[in-house]
């Protein structure tokens, strides 16, 4: 299939005070969430000056795509759009459809599957398409990406890099800690989000021959009677603390950079947990701008500009869809509270 264009497509984030207010209104219209958390959460983006490092770490992702399509001899314009912040979705594909492309390959920045991790992204590309008209570009998403080699080993070395901070004598017994953003239950349900993290999991732990590992959560926003994933990543720092371990690695498997949800949910209040019980931390590192985890990107957009390029994939599941179903990662918000 031929296309004439690479869309990166991300969250969006504020780059000053003024602006973190608005865009929290942006993330959070439509949800039921108090007006007390909103403002909880833009205290933890004036932590940090009201500068959210995500549309910086979009930048340097998209230069160093540039750079790396240049190389392999792949002529494709790179555009970026945010769902929530500038530079916004519907101005991109505007100015996309003003030079002429007429079809893109989309790259998310969200790795594993779910309603606002897959689906979202979609929905918000039709409706920018809707609001520019017949001209809009088509744009087909870049499948999941969660068991490719290239993220797999860029994870794997993140934490390997921690595992080394850390005596010989006592390496054995650290424990593995990966982190994903908490998700509503009603949301989890309906996509293969748990499954996908679970896996990613477990063939990093493999690759490092770290079999003491487990899968928590942080960074949940919504009301009390809603129940999302658990546990939580303060909530088992403090338990392992409890259970005598001494080293704890946080690995934010769920993310592709360190943006607010790293640096203020891990680096700041889970660091801070840990100093609170006497247990040693150490943060591992996210994909970034790592060169495997820009190699990856760049062989998932050959695969789809050539049907004979193979498609790679560790573990048990194979290769994601290239195309999502009419179902998938829909979200069901009414569910009764267990108990």
């Amino acid at each position: 299939m031929k296309y004439d264009a690479l869309l990166v497509q991300s969250f969006g984030g504020p780059e000053g005070p003024d602006e973190v207010i608005p865009f929290l209104e942006n993330v959070l219209r439509g949800r039921n969430v108090p007006r007390e958390r909103l403002l909880e959460v833009a205290e933890h983006y004036q932590h940090f000056g009201g500068v959210s490092p995500i549309n910086q770490q979009n930048r340097d992702l998209i230069a160093a795509l540039k750079v790396e399509l240049q190389t392999h001899g792949i002529d494709l314009p790179v555009y970026w759009g945010n769902r929530n912040w500038t530079p916004y979705l519907a101005d991109t594909l505007a100015q996309m459809e003003a030079d002429g492309v007429q079809h893109a390959l989309v790259f998310v920045t969200s790795v594993f599957s779910s309603y606002s991790g897959c689906r979202q992204y979609r929905e918000d590309v039709a409706k920018a398409q809707a609001e520019i008209g017949p001209g809009a570009p088509r744009c087909d998403k870049i499948r999941t990406y969660y068991n490719h080699p290239g993220f797999i080993e860029t994870m794997t070395a993140c934490v390997q890099e921690s595992l080394d901070q850390i005596p010989a004598e006592r390496r054995a017994a650290a424990e593995l800690v990966f982190t994903a953003h908490s998700i509503p239950i009603g949301m989890s349900d309906n996509c293969n989000y748990v499954k996908q993290l679970n896996e990613s999991c477990r063939l990093v732990s493999e690759a490092t021959g770290h079999a003491n590992w487990r899968l928590v959560y942080q960074s949940r926003s919504g009301p009390p009677t809603q129940p999302w994933l658990e546990p939580d990543v303060c909530d088992v720092i403090r338990e392992l603390a409890a259970s005598g371990a001494k080293d704890v690695i946080v690995s934010p498997i769920g993310f592709i950079s360190d943006h607010m949800e790293v640096l203020f949910d891990l680096d700041t209040e889970a660091k801070d947990t840990a100093a609170e019980v006497g247990l040693n931390f150490i943060r591992s590192g996210t994909a970034g701008v790592r060169p495997r985890f820009i190699q990856m990107i760049r062989e998932l957009i050959e695969e789809r500009l050539n049907p004979e390029t193979p498609k790679l994939a560790l573990g048990t599941f194979g290769p994601s869809h290239d195309f999502c179903p009419s179902d998938c990662c829909l979200y069901a918000p009414q569910r009764p509270r267990p108990g």
